[in-house]
């Protein structure tokens, strides 16, 4: 999520099972931050395994930092949440999808590659958040659900690698064209592509739910959805995201609040706790001293230390 769209409050969903006491048996879970980890850790007793960054396309390739600097410095396990933005505009979905962006997608599939670690890629995420310019709530027939579906699909099949022929003929049997090169195998779990939907889309209207953007089981390695609490947030309506496709782990790619609410805290570890698909899940801390800042949340960073922090060990 990025910081313009924070004024929405997600709906979030589930029915939850309170945590009795503090402590609890760990998951194990792999844990995200986005902010400064370090500060983070050591407010929080927590050692996170990633952290996340948002990169723009071509970011890492023709601007920006290299590519090799954010998987050297977001830990043990990557976290990167892949963006349209570039140069002044945007790359649409439907260029995507027709292979004009795979420059891209080429590099960043070496980078993982080279770097050895296990990455978490989230292409697209909150695709059906108007605020995101590949909403196809937004009307353009360019950044359609059909041509997100494409986008999508063609960036698990590119990303995950292969011999070019290998590639291409997977490309072909979704009437995509086919890529110039070989690019670096990279299977999972050492690549965790994750589609990331709201479980009910901002604007809740007609072709903006999450089964508008579906790329189909065979596309993604692990969903789910993000939960914020702006001041209020009802447990609602996720169920139906996280029942639809139980053969597939789920994640919280990224959570977050603004008021210092310790039951919001202690819902989401309910949530996870209960729900034993949930495999990864993300905090968004932001900037030192801003809203979303756990540092400024007494009652609630004392809720994530005894509620969160036990999941994740």
């Amino acid at each position: 999520m990025r910081l313009r769209s924070l004024g929405l409050a997600l709906v979030a969903a589930v029915c939850i099972v309170p945590l009795a006491g503090g402590a609890d048996t760990g998951r194990n879970i792999p844990v995200s931050v986005y902010g400064n980890v370090p500060r983070f850790d050591r407010m929080t007793g927590q050692h996170t395994d990633a952290g996340l960054a948002f990169i723009g396309w071509d970011q890492g390739r023709t601007w920006g930092k290299p590519y090799s600097y954010f998987l050297d410095t977001l830990g043990d396990r990557p976290h990167i949440a892949l963006k349209t933005e570039r140069g002044g505009g945007t790359i649409s979905t439907r260029a995507i999808a027709q292979g004009q962006g795979d420059a891209h997608l080429l590099e960043l599939a070496q980078a993982i590659s080279d770097s050895g670690k296990p990455v978490f890629l989230r292409p697209l995420g909150e695709m059906n958040n108007t605020l995101n310019p590949y909403c196809g709530c937004r009307g353009s027939s360019a950044n359609s659900p059909k041509w997100f579906r494409k986008a999508f699909q063609r960036i698990y099949v590119v990303m995950h690698g292969g011999t070019a022929d290998q590639i291409n003929a997977k490309l072909r049997r979704l009437g995509m064209p086919g890529v110039s090169a070989d690019v670096p195998e990279n299977p999972y779990p050492h690549l965790t592509v994750i589609w990331n939907p709201l479980a009910v889309g901002e604007p809740p209207v007609a072709h903006n739910s999450f089964r508008d953007y579906f790329p189909g089981l065979k596309f993604f390695d692990i969903y789910g959805n993000d939960y914020y609490d702006f001041g209020s947030y009802a447990f609602v309506r996720t169920n139906d995201l996280y029942k639809a496709y139980p053969s597939k782990p789920y994640a919280i790619p990224e959570w977050g609040l603004t008021p210092d609410d310790p039951a919001f805290v202690q819902a989401v570890a309910g949530f996870v706790k209960s729900h034993r698909r949930v495999k990864f899940i993300g905090f968004y801390n932001g900037r030192n001293g801003g809203r979303l800042d756990l540092a400024g949340k007494p009652r609630a960073r004392a809720a994530y230390k005894r509620f969160i922090v036990p999941l994740t060990r």
